[in-house]
């Protein structure tokens, strides 16, 4: 049986919008400052460049977004199994958040 994983194309969106706004924070940052621009190679920059990822990477990101999500589900459901709680609340997943940020 197959695990079910995110959709990749959510995954890709979502760090496509990330990297659009952090592209648009540098390229505010950059006119503010009047900085020049950071020459990466022979005719390129940092704002020709597009960021992109492939499909591994992708499969990989989707990978590692379901194991962390259900390590933390697991580990804030025993928290909250030991407390007697029925379901998992916010402060569950706060107790747990530190030791599974460093175990990751």
């Amino acid at each position: 049986m197959e695990e079910v994983t995110f959709d990749s194309d959510l995954i890709h969106s979502i760090l496509k919008r990330f990297w659009t706004l952090r592209a648009l924070e540098r390229q505010n940052f950059e006119a503010a400052n009047d900085a020049p621009d950071s020459e990466v190679g022979v005719g390129t920059s940092k704002k020709n460049r597009t960021t992109s990822a492939n499909t591994n990477a992708l499969k990989l990101t989707c990978e590692l977004l379901r194991i962390f999500i259900t390590e933390a589900v697991q580990r804030a459901a025993a928290i909250a199994e030991a407390e007697g709680a029925s379901q998992i609340e916010p402060t569950h997943l706060e107790i747990i958040l530190p030791q599974l940020l460093l175990d990751f």
